[in-house]
């Protein structure tokens, strides 16, 4: 009887083992809230090939920041912007010999798909908020948000940003601001143009020009406590079909594929 519980003990051992490695095969990943869709199909594509799961966190870029420097359990950061990306740099919890311009993007002027407005050329001194009329202009929170960070700098360059500074509705992420347009809650929106692409509530009626804000770049690098499969998911990001899938999705891939 004896040899028989040790039997079932070793057995349950190696089990629990077992299920223990398999729960390893698993990876955190923070990621701009404007990655959503094409993020889940690249991460599914991902899983499929290596069996590692993929756990993704969407948020504002600012805000998943603050969560891995206040300890969240995350092995991949990927960022909206440049800036956030530094900081976790400069916090020492970014591996930054894993850091990688990923992707661009373009700035876009949104309305509700019902709008009578159907084009605006956004140039210096354009009125604005005379097209808002008495409503409010949808865009993340011009102080942390990268959307919002773009938007206000285009606003700036463009010279209009002191007379609609009071219309704007700052959102927590860029895919808040989106929905407030597409339910009709905001006539307008600064959002990205593949966040537009995803949302049929929506129509683009105005590209900001380039020289308007920094460019819109996304790096992705893994923190100073990735797991080693965290390295296969950099290196899947790099991949053709991950590359294909961005694409689809009206991304810039800036990184040259690696398989």
């Amino acid at each position: 009887m004896t040899r028989f519980f040790a039997s079932v003990l070793i057995i349950m051992t190696i089990g629990a083992a077992t299920a223990a490695h398999s729960q390893d095969k698993t990876i955190t990943v923070f990621a701009a809230a404007s990655l959503k869709n094409a993020l889940d199909d690249v991460d599914a594509a991902f899983a499929k090939q290596t069996g590692v799961k993929v756990v993704t966190s969407y948020d504002a870029s600012s805000a998943l920041m603050k969560q891995i420097e206040g300890g969240a359990p995350a092995d991949a950061f990927l960022s909206a912007d440049l800036k956030w990306m530094d900081y976790g740099v400069e916090k020492k919890v970014i591996n930054e010999s894993t850091r990688l311009n990923l992707l661009g993007n373009v700035l876009v002027l949104i309305a509700a798909k019902d709008s009578k407005i159907d084009h605006v050329d956004i140039k210096p001194g354009f009125d604005l908020a005379k097209l808002a009329g008495d409503g409010r202009i949808a865009t993340g929170d011009v102080k942390a948000v990268p959307v919002g960070l773009y938007a206000k700098a285009a606003l700036e360059k463009l010279g209009v940003w002191s007379s609609v500074e009071p219309k704007m509705a700052m959102t927590v992420n860029v895919r808040a601001a989106l929905a407030y347009v597409a339910r009709g809650e905001a006539p307008l929106g600064i959002v990205y143009a593949t966040d537009a692409k995803v949302e049929p509530g929506v129509k683009v009626i105005g590209v900001f020009p380039d020289n308007s804000h920094d460019p819109i770049i996304y790096p992705v690098a893994a923190t100073v406590n990735a797991k080693p499969e965290t390295m296969q998911y950099l290196a899947f990001l790099r991949s053709t079909a991950a590359k294909s899938t961005f694409e689809g999705y009206g991304f810039s891939v800036l990184s040259k594929p690696i398989s």
